[in-house]
């Protein structure tokens, strides 16, 4: 997955975890307009929780970065969705329904998080590095 530039579009970006979830709003990591909050808690409690923060902002994109294992294989029936997981009744959840009908990018949380680092943080320049992550779902 690489990240688009965008210029100065607005952008939201979900992380989608284990206990929490952080929804937010921006042109980059130094232009952050807005930031919430939302409690993992049931599928249908958490994509509408978060479905209604997106609802509010204006933005151009959405990038979700999501615990898995996620189906995301495009030409697969259940693409999008979070499979075969540990967490209680999260098995075949559907992330698309927070995309909103606007362009988007979906990946797990770690690779997420390993691709900020490569173009925000320690991993600029690189060609290649690697990303190590402890969550709450090692427990």
């Amino acid at each position: 997955m690489a990240i688009a530039n965008h210029g100065m579009e607005r952008l939201a970006g979900i992380e989608l975890g284990g206990t929490k979830c952080i929804c937010i709003l921006g042109t980059g990591p130094d232009d952050v307009q807005d930031q919430v909050e939302v409690a993992t808690t049931s599928p249908g409690e958490t994509i509408d929780a978060l479905s209604q923060v997106l609802g509010r902002w204006d933005y151009a994109a959405t990038g979700i970065a999501s615990f898995g294992p996620l189906d995301l294989d495009t030409a697969s029936p259940s693409y999008g969705n979070i499979v075969n997981t540990t967490k209680a009744g999260w098995s075949g959840t559907s992330l698309l329904p927070l995309i909103a009908g606007k362009p988007f990018a979906i990946d797990t949380d770690v690779n997420g998080a390993a691709l900020a680092e490569g173009h925000w943080g320690a991993a600029q320049g690189l060609d290649s590095w690697a990303y190590m992550t402890v969550g709450t779902g090692i427990g």
